[in-house]
């Protein structure tokens, strides 16, 4: 493949999206997404910050992905460039990346390699593009980003932006610019921000909400589906979630008449997106009206304790074939030991709905490997799915327990990569086939746990990791090397770090 072939292949993506926007600006910002298209386009973050750019008068954002086939960009030697316009983006005056989970450390490093720029903040100079990182991650640890980016935009980017865009377009010189930012909240400068400023976790105003889709396309996760969030935050309080009603005052809700006039009339299918979609006081009177103008309608959320009749038929009504809840507790016990304020009867109920409501199918979704967990939780979460099969055919996701930082679980140890899968093992075969069961890696669990709970020493070893292959074998010496540790064994070491409630169990 040749950088001809790039070009093509980008102009050609550009031809199926529907809202791009072309602009010309004194100040350019390359908005970096380190996974691919696909997955970035529905990044409904990423699509804001994206339009807020472009709104400004003296400022532009042009997308960058990482490429779907890496290796074939680098055989082609072509210079990483932009989406809109294939401009090198190292002629940019900032990369901005939204990151929005641990395991996209290694995109980002692929991103600013292809880009011709040092992986290392400490090895750019005045010469080099602003490198700034905000995204999902920064409202959980982003301590492990601190060694890659000049500055991180922390929590919810909407009213900081301007900010940082002002200083570029006055063409403040770097350091002046790094050293401004670094007292102001909202903003981490690694090496410079004092720690009143540190742990800010900016909160964007009612008035810049709601978030919503810029561009539609068919190349993406959610194919051609606008997205747009009738409420942000969430109202509850389960003790292992980031977006929990601790985090910049819980939920706050648009007004569902708001919503439907941000709605581009060309958008056949909307997507509702946010923590607690369900949770929403109106939401059903949303969904009705969405399909009464004969729409296609999704919802990201869907508490199974808040659903009822309208809502699941507006949902079938919509498209749904399916119906998709969360259990989050192999047992009622561990439910209520994390504050998951759900029984299995409102589970239950929530797939009699669907089946009434003629859908096809069922996904669970579970976490295992919780504190405390032992072998007769796993034979209850067994037996539970075995029960809602009888209901509708079920696909079972589980996925291993990996503790946040910033959340009442802060520091909680992982299960161990061998007891995670002889517990996904006892779940298989006690299924005996009669539930689907779609796991998530135990190997990759743990590594993403290692970051969520380092700091800088993690994102490191993830560099060391890549340079290595990104193999998991790397992923293990890198840590070792490094001498990564978990935030609560760090902090019973250096006695610097705040105490925590949790775990109920220490680590071993």
């Amino acid at each position: 493949m040749s950088t001809h072939d790039l070009i093509a292949a980008a102009q050609a993506r550009l031809g199926e999206e529907t809202g791009t926007l072309y602009r010309e600006a004194a100040t350019r910002v390359a908005l970096c997404y380190p996974s691919p298209y696909h997955v970035g386009m529905s990044a409904l973050g990423f699509q804001t910050v994206y339009r807020a750019i472009n709104q400004r008068q003296n400022s532009s954002a042009e997308r960058v992905f990482l490429p779907d086939d890496v290796e074939a960009w680098k055989k082609a030697r072509a210079p990483l460039f932009t989406l809109e316009t294939q401009r090198e983006v190292s002629t940019f005056d900032a990369l901005a990346f939204s990151v929005a989970y641990e395991l996209e450390l290694p995109g980002l490093f692929t991103l600013l390699e292809l880009a011709g720029l040092p992986v290392l903040s400490a090895e750019r100079d005045a010469r080099h593009p602003l490198v700034v990182a905000g995204g999902p991650l920064t409202f959980s640890n982003p301590e492990p980003l601190e060694p890659f980016v000049d500055v991180l935009v922390q929590g919810e980017a909407e009213d900081v932006l301007p900010t940082l865009l002002e200083g570029l377009e006055a063409r403040t010189p770097k350091r002046e610019l790094l050293e401004r930012l670094a007292r102001l909240p909202g903003f981490r400068v690694p090496g410079l921000s004092p720690d009143s400023t540190r742990f800010f976790v900016a909160k964007a105003s009612d008035a810049m909400l709601p978030a919503r889709s810029q561009i539609i396309t068919a190349n993406t996760e959610l194919r051609s589906m606008f997205l747009i969030e009738p409420e942000r935050g969430c109202s509850r309080g389960c003790h292992y979630c980031v977006m929990r009603r601790t985090t910049n005052g819980g939920m706050r809700t648009v007004p569902p008449e708001l919503v439907l006039e941000l709605i581009p009339p060309h958008a056949r299918r909307v997507g509702l997106v946010g923590a607690a979609v369900t949770d929403h006081p109106r939401i059903a009177e949303l969904l009705e009206t969405l399909v009464a103008s004969g729409r296609e309608v999704g919802v990201s959320s869907l508490r199974a304790d808040r659903l009822n009749a309208r809502i699941v038929n507006a949902l079938k009504a919509g498209g749904a074939r399916g119906i998709t809840v969360a259990s989050d507790g192999a047992s009622q016990r561990l439910r209520d030991m994390v504050d998951r304020k759900h029984s299995e009867q409102q589970i239950v109920h929530a797939l009699e709905l669907a089946k009434a409501a003629g859908m096809a199918r069922a996904k669970v979704y579970n976490v295992v490997g919780l504190p405390t967990e032992e072998d007769a939780d796993i034979d209850e979460l067994v037996r539970f799915t075995l029960e809602l099969s009888k209901i509708l055919p079920i696909s079972l996701g589980v996925a291993p327990f990996a503790a946040k930082r910033n959340t009442p679980m802060d520091g909680s140890p992982f299960a161990g990569i061998d007891q995670i899968e002889a517990k996904l093992s006892r779940i298989k075969k006690g299924l005996k086939g009669r539930a689907e069961l779609r796991p998530t890696s135990a190997r990759w669990a743990w590594v993403e746990y290692l970051l969520a709970q380092s700091g800088p020493e993690g994102g490191l070893a993830a560099r060391d990791a890549w340079r290595s292959g990104a193999s998991f074998a790397a992923w293990k010496r890198a840590f070792a090397e490094r001498g990564v540790k978990p935030y609560l064994a760090r902090r019973t070491e250096d006695g610097r770090r705040k105490s925590v409630t949790w775990p109920m169990v220490a680590p071993p």
